[in-house]
């Protein structure tokens, strides 16, 4: 298994294994007509981006950033939204290795939005990075 798979993977065990009861996580798809009652992550890969190259062995260190959609839907969206953000920094910080697959694990503030149609109330929404540090010795592994 590459590297960054191994990493992602890494990232939605601790991730799931921290949110409140209730709430719902996924990794890729579409994002839902409904939202259940308390809240949804959905993990995409993002971009491991351009390695810092180390010689002698050849080693690739990589910034790759995944990002954390949290949702929240409901007469109590600002709550589960702030449950849910707060369940996913608490998570990171109690293993910032992943179970010692990666370096380092450094979640970003979100930047909530309230999305909306046809101008009811709508759900509270935010991507979270995270930034995953790892090295490999091939950008391919």
């Amino acid at each position: 298994m590459r590297k960054s798979e191994q990493v992602l993977q890494a990232l939605a065990a601790v991730i799931e294994a921290g949110l409140p009861a209730g709430a719902a996580f996924r990794r890729g798809g579409s994002l839902p007509a409904r939202v259940p009652a308390g809240g949804l992550v959905i993990l995409r890969d993002g971009d491991p981006g351009e390695p810092e190259v180390l010689l002698s062995p050849p080693t690739y260190v990589y910034q790759h950033r995944a990002q954390l959609e949290v949702l929240a839907d409901g007469s109590n969206r600002e709550a589960v939204f702030d449950s849910l953000c707060a369940a996913i920094g608490v998570a990171l910080a109690g293993d910032r290795t992943l179970g010692g697959v990666c370096d380092w694990a450094e979640p970003e503030a979100p930047a909530p939005e309230e999305l909306s149609e046809d101008g009811g109330e709508g759900m509270k929404a935010a991507v979270v990075p995270v930034v995953l540090h790892y090295a490999t010795g091939d950008p391919l592994e």
